[in-house]
């Protein structure tokens, strides 16, 4: 059974935005789509490790800001001729409230 958290509230990130969610074994970056669609992956690109929670938010990707690697924000796999994948993390929305699944995020392995 999961045990959700509660990190923020879903108006707190914008449409096509994200914000950084710090635990002890690195970043996660929680992204909200322009449908209001949540997801947790790993901030760091599988390229280089560039902020995935800078990158531009089309659809269900995001853009890495440092080489415009597009990473699906469904499966964290690296789209088109792009070889590589980030972790995801179940993410959702609960009375206008982001929850994140907080054993999988305390169990996840260091980088």
């Amino acid at each position: 059974m999961s045990d959700w958290i509660d990190i923020a509230a879903l108006s707190d990130i914008p449409r096509r935005g994200a914000r950084v969610v710090k635990t002890h074994l690195g970043c996660v970056a929680v992204f909200r789509t322009g449908a209001d669609d949540v997801f947790a992956l790993n901030n760091a690109c599988p390229h280089k490790g560039g902020p995935l929670s800078e990158g531009i938010v089309h659809g269900n990707a995001v853009t890495c800001p440092l080489h415009n690697w597009v990473i699906s924000l469904e499966t964290g796999q690296a789209q088109g001729a792009d070889e590589g994948q980030v972790a995801t993390y179940p993410a959702q929305v609960k009375e206008g409230r982001i929850l994140l699944d907080k054993s999988v995020l305390v169990s996840r392995t260091p980088a």
